[in-house]
C-alpha cells in the first residue's frame, strides 16, 4: 500500500497535473462542490459528493456529432471531433464509479459502440476516494456497492492523517508511478481500520438495506400496472432535476442547427420526465406525468436489470433525494412497491 501525508496532497496534484489535466472536487458554495480543473492553489473540497457526477467527463451535457457543408451540388461531411487530452478525475466516490460502469454497459458493450464516449473513457483516469462520512441520503449498499472499498483506476482512503493509494488498472499504476517520489510503502493496517469504520457507519444509515426483492423480471407487469404510480407521481413537476443530477441517466436528444454556412448536428442530455421526450410525428407515447414517472423508475429498477443480468441502473448516491423540489425519489418508489398489495 502506498501512502502520502495529507499535507502533501497538493504536491501529489502538482505531480499528476504535470502531464495530464487534473480535476478535483472544489467548493462552489458553503455546501456544494463541483469537479473543477486543478491549478496551483486549488483547494480540495471536504464535501461528500459533487452536485453532478463524474459522468459529465465521459458523457457531456452537449457535444457536436457531425457537420454538413454544402458546396454546389455536393455535401461535405465533417467530423468535428478532436482527440481528447489525457485527464484525471480525483475524489470520485464509490457510487459514481459504479455509475460509470452502468453507462459503459450501454455505450461500450452494446453494438454499435459509442465512439464519442469511448474516446473519453480511453483518455480518462478515475481516482476514487472512500466515503469517510457517508450521508443519511446514501443507500449504495442496497445495490451491493461498497463505499469502503471503491473501484476505479486508483482507490484512495484517508486515515490517520494520510492518504493511501491502491492501483487497480494499468492506467492507475502509471498514474502512481508519476508521483512515486512522494509516496511511501506502508502496511494496510490503517486502511483496514478505515474500511471497518466506514462499514459500521453505513450499517446505521436509514436506507442501508432497502428491500429490492419485488423488482425482478417476474413481477414486471404487476409493477407496471400497480396503483403506486398515481401516488408517487401526483406532485411531480416534470422539471427533470432528478435526471440531470443522476449519475446513470444517459438519454439524449439530437438537434440540427443551420448556421447559414453549414448544418451542425449536436446531441444534448434529455429527460424521460419531459413531456416531449421521444415525441414522434404523430404524438408523444406517454401523455401523463404518471406514465413518464413510471418509465423512469421502471427503467432503473426493472427494465435495465432485466437486460443486464440483474444489475440495477441506480447506485444509491442520494442526489435525487437531496435535489427533487417536491421530494419524489426512488426510495419512496421502492418503499411504496414493498407496501403495495397489488405487487
Amino acid at each position: 500500500m502506498l501512502s502520502l501525508p495529507v499535507e502533501k496532497i497538493d504536491s501529489f496534484f502538482e505531480a499528476v497535473a504535470s502531464s495530464k489535466a487534473l480535476y478535483i472536487p472544489q467548493d462552489t458554495t458553503e455546501s456544494t462542490a463541483e469537479f473543477k480543473f486543478w491549478t496551483k492553489g486549488s483547494k480540495l473540497s471536504s464535501a461528500l459528493k459533487t452536485v453532478r457526477s463524474v459522468k459529465d467527463f465521459f458523457f457531456p451535457k452537449s457535444e457536436s456529432l457531425v457537420n454538413y457543408k454544402r458546396k454546389g451540388q455536393s455535401v461535405e461531411v465533417v467530423d468535428p471531433r478532436k482527440d481528447v487530452e489525457d485527464f484525471v478525475v480525483f475524489g470520485v466516490r464509490a457510487c459514481d464509479a459504479a455509475a460509470v460502469t452502468v453507462v459503459d454497459e450501454v455505450y461500450l458493450k452494446m453494438d454499435p459502440v459509442d465512439s464519442y464516449y469511448q474516446n473519453r473513457r480511453n483518455h480518462g483516469t478515475i481516482v476514487t476516494l472512500a466515503c469517510s462520512e457517508p450521508a443519511k441520503t446514501c443507500f449504495c449498499s442496497t445495490y451491493g456497492i461498497d463505499a469502503a472499498n471503491p473501484a476505479g483506476d486508483v482507490s484512495c482512503w484517508m486515515s490517520e492523517g494520510k492518504y493511501f493509494f491502491q492501483a487497480n488498472s494499468e492506467k492507475g499504476k502509471a498514474l502512481l508511478d508519476q508521483a512515486k517520489a512522494l509516496l511511501s510503502e506502508e502496511s494496510d493496517g490503517c486502511v483496514e481500520k478505515a474500511k471497518a469504520d466506514i462499514k459500521d457507519k453505513i450499517e446505521k444509515l436509514p436506507f442501508a438495506h432497502l428491500d429490492l426483492s419485488k423488482f425482478n423480471g417476474k413481477n414486471m407487469l404487476k409493477i407496471f400496472n400497480s396503483k403506486i404510480w398515481e401516488e408517487v407521481s401526483n406532485t411531480c413537476l416534470g422539471c427533470g432535476t432528478c435526471t440531470y443530477v443522476c449519475p446513470t441517466c444517459m438519454c439524449f436528444d439530437v438537434r440540427d442547427f443551420n448556421t447559414g454556412s453549414e448544418i451542425k448536428q449536436t446531441r444534448c442530455w434529455d429527460s424521460c420526465m419531459f413531456s416531449d421526450f421521444t415525441q414522434m410525428a404523430a404524438e408523444n407515447p406517454r401523455h401523463t406525468q404518471k406514465e413518464r414517472s413510471r418509465q423512469r423508475f421502471m427503467h432503473k429498477l426493472v427494465y435495465y436489470p432485466m437486460a443486464h443480468e440483474g444489475k440495477f441502473s441506480c447506485v444509491g448516491c442520494g442526489r435525487c433525494l437531496e435535489n427533487c423540489p417536491i421530494n419524489m425519489n426512488i426510495v419512496k418508489v421502492i418503499k411504496a412497491a414493498n407496501e403495495a398489495g397489488d405487487i
